[in-house]
Formats: C-alpha cells, structure tokens, sequence
C-alpha cells in the first residue's frame, strides 16, 4: 500500500458508530460516536480526551479494525480499510495497534514474557525460532527498560509491578514494528510516581522510530504533558466539541465544556488553585445516551445557555481561527 508524501496515515471521515442497548424484549441503538474526523502523519500524536462513557474507546476500536463503522470511512495510507484484501488488512493490523489501558488484565496471567511476547513474532512471521524470538525479545525488554531482560523472560503477571507490566505491554505493543499506536488509558491505572516514565517511554519511542500516536485519556494533565505541541481534541457525549493545539486550548479554552475541565484542574501553586474561579454547572448530570437532548448535547449543564437555540439547534465543528475549531453556538456555529 503505497502513499503519496501528503497522504494522511490515518484518517476517520464522519465516522459514527451506534450500540443496541436496553433490555431483553426492547433494544433501541443509540449513537456512541457521531461524525468523527480525524486525521494524523508520520510521528504526529493527538490527544483525544473526555469523561468516561463519550465514546473516546469506541473510537479508537474504529481507528485499529476491531469495530467497523456504521457510517463513515477509517483511510489507512489513503485506503478504506474495510475494502482491503485480507492481505493488505493483516498488513494494516500490524502496522496499527492498540495499548490497552488495564495492565492487570491486558496480560495473560498463565504466560511468561517470553510466550506473551513471542506469540505475535511468530504469528507474523517476525521469528522463526526460539533462539531468534529471544534475541527480539530481550531488544525489546531493554528498549522498555527492563533489565537485565534475562530476569524478566520467565516471569509471569503477577510476579512483575503495574509499572512493568505496562512496560511488558508496551513491548508487546512494539514488537510488530507499529507505525501507528492507539494508547487507551495506558497510564490511568498505575501508580502517579510512574506515569511519566511511561508517558516519556512512548515519546522516546516517536523520537526513535517516528510513531505515531492517538492518546486516549480522560486526565487533561497528562494529555498536556503528552501531546504538548501537537493536536488536542475534546470529546462530549459521542462529538468531538473543540480541536487545536494543546498548548493553546489549555491556555484560552472555547467551548463551555473544555472550560469547566480546566477550571477543575489543580495547579502545582495551592494558592492559584485557591483563587480559581470554578465554573458552575447548570446540572452535575451526564444525559443518558437513551435520552439524549436536542440541540446542543452539552446545554443541560451549559452555564452559558441560551434558550430557543442551545436546546433547538446542534451547532457544527467550525474553524474560529487557525487550527482553532470549536461546536458551539457563543461562534456562530
């Protein structure tokens, strides 16, 4: 699969995805996301961030091929994937992979390392042997900083720490040579003393070999420390609210909602935290998916509602300034 020098990496055009939910004798489909774009290059990360339930997961199954679209196209290299051979798709899933956020239960409790590791190498035709599946293993153990790698091959789950068990994962994540890695909550349930080292393990990894990343989170302070420079973008009940850099949204947020997450924030000055005005919601309730609200799907909690249009009209994703663009009727959406 070719690509030109413009080509995106990956792409999601106006993806959505519906889920049946409800009880036996009645299931109705509701939306768990709704006109996704997305587009990412070589080396580039975005951060895609929000509460729990907005649908940041789905969207990442949809990116790598484990769900597929209702509606929509997921482009890798320029191609939907969904028309590949089964070839080209295998290729694909290689080249694209997960991170998932559990490192307790991401890992096969009855493996070692070594068989945790070597499955995919010698699925993918990346080893022939054992000797040569040990040789990649112990480079990929020192790459993650487990050594010496000979300690960790024969070891199972419950003998490692939550911090080498993401490392482990992270080096099951790398084995296939990925261009692409969608990093579910890979921090979320470790220890806060080891997230940035894990978090400064996968940039290095970008440095060293120019992946890329879509870095799924609900924690705005490590979707800043990670993403920095680059793309941030701001996920409410299935939509995507607010995209730009990083640096910039955290500095002057648009829409409403990135508002209130920031305004929730601590800072490092206890004495800044203290004379933070918060923002106060209308409501502390998240809708229902069953009964999502018309117009604006943020404008039961909105402060800066207005009726007869939050409540009637949706407002669209629209650029407010370069690389600013936010769904919000306070723009003139």
């Amino acid at each position: 699969m070719g690509k030109s020098e413009n080509t995106p990496l990956l792409e999601l055009r106006g993806v959505y995805k519906a889920y049946k939910v409800g009880g036996f004798l009645r299931k109705v489909k509701v939306n768990a996301i709704e006109d996704i774009w997305l587009s990412l290059g070589e080396a580039d990360i975005i951060s895609l961030v929000g509460e729990s339930g907005c649908g940041k997961t789905t969207t990442g199954k949809v990116a790598v091929g484990l769900l597929k679209p209702d509606k929509g196209e997921v482009l890798y290299k320029g191609k939907n994937i969904w028309e590949m051979t089964k070839e080209e798709f295998k290729e694909f899933r290689r080249n694209v992979q997960m991170m998932h956020q559990d490192p307790y239960s991401s890992l096969n409790p009855m493996l070692t390392v070594y068989k945790t590791l070597s499955a995919p190498l010698f699925r993918h035709g990346l080893a022939s042997d054992r000797e040569e599946a040990v040789e990649r293993i112990a480079r990929l153990l020192r790459l993650v900083g487990l050594t010496p790698p000979e300690e960790y091959m024969e070891k199972y789950p419950h003998q490692l720490s939550g911090g080498e068990r993401q490392r482990v994962a992270f080096a099951r994540t790398l084995s296939l040579n990925p261009k692409l890695i969608v990093a579910d909550e890979p921090v979320s349930m470790i220890d806060v003393s080891l997230r940035a080292s894990i978090l400064n393990l996968m940039l290095d990894m970008r440095e060293k070999f120019k992946v890329s990343y879509v870095y799924i989170t609900h924690d705005l302070i490590t979707a800043r420390y990670f993403s920095r420079k680059h793309l941030l973008m701001i996920m409410y009940l299935g939509s995507i609210v607010e995209t730009g850099q990083t640096d910039r949204i955290i500095k002057e947020p648009l829409h409403p909602y990135t508002q209130v997450l920031l305004s929730a924030l601590p800072e490092p000055d206890p004495r800044i935290t203290r004379s933070k005005k918060l923002i106060a919601l209308r409501s502390l309730d998240v809708p229902s998916l069953l009964r999502m609200p018309t117009g604006c799907k943020f404008h039961p909690r909105c402060p800066f509602f207005k009726k007869g249009l939050c409540d009637v009209k949706r407002p669209t994703l629209i650029e407010v300034e370069s690389g600013r663009r936010v769904a919000c009727h306070l723009y003139g959406s």
